[in-house]
């Protein structure tokens, strides 16, 4: 069946797509940021240990929790627009977080999560960031994706 190209159907139909990236893009990214989160605070709980005990974490996985202050600090800024389309956030570690257990450390928790990912001072490391990054783009984007967008919204543009 001939389907009739009228003057200006291109346009329309890219102005609807404009106007869909517009308006689900800050909501797609709101989804991704508050799985990124999720899955830190999962990866960041491989066990637990009091303060000064051999931890369970096992070196290249997440670390184990002593006071919970790591985990209570992943958070991520705001979702902020960068212009026409560009939308902008950060996952991490927030600031103003100490540990509750006393005296023994003053480390503040987005220093804690550095080292942890990065490396103590002996080298090991205990990476919780990373893999969640890893694990929300590599197999929950898509998910999210089609959860915001869908596919009729695709196949009704074109």
């Amino acid at each position: 069946m001939a389907v009739e190209v009228r003057p200006g159907i291109w346009t329309e139909m890219f102005k609807s797509l404009d106007a869909q990236a517009k308006g689900k893009g800050r909501e797609l990214l709101t989804l991704i940021a508050t799985a990124l989160e999720k899955q830190a605070k999962i990866n960041a709980s491989a066990g637990a240990h009091a303060y000064g005990t051999p931890t369970p974490a096992r070196r290249g996985s997440g670390p184990a929790v002593i006071s919970g202050n790591l985990r209570r600090s992943l958070t991520h800024e705001p979702i902020r627009s960068l212009g026409p389309g560009h939308w902008n956030t950060r996952v991490g570690t927030g600031t103003g977080f100490y540990p509750s257990y006393g005296g023994h450390s003053r480390t503040p928790a987005n220093k804690y999560g550095f080292y942890l990912e990065h490396g103590l001072r002996n080298g090991t490391t205990y990476p919780f960031l990373l893999p969640a990054f890893r694990h929300v783009t590599g197999t929950g984007a898509d998910a999210i994706f089609r959860s915001i967008y869908g596919e009729k919204a695709w196949k009704r543009v074109f």
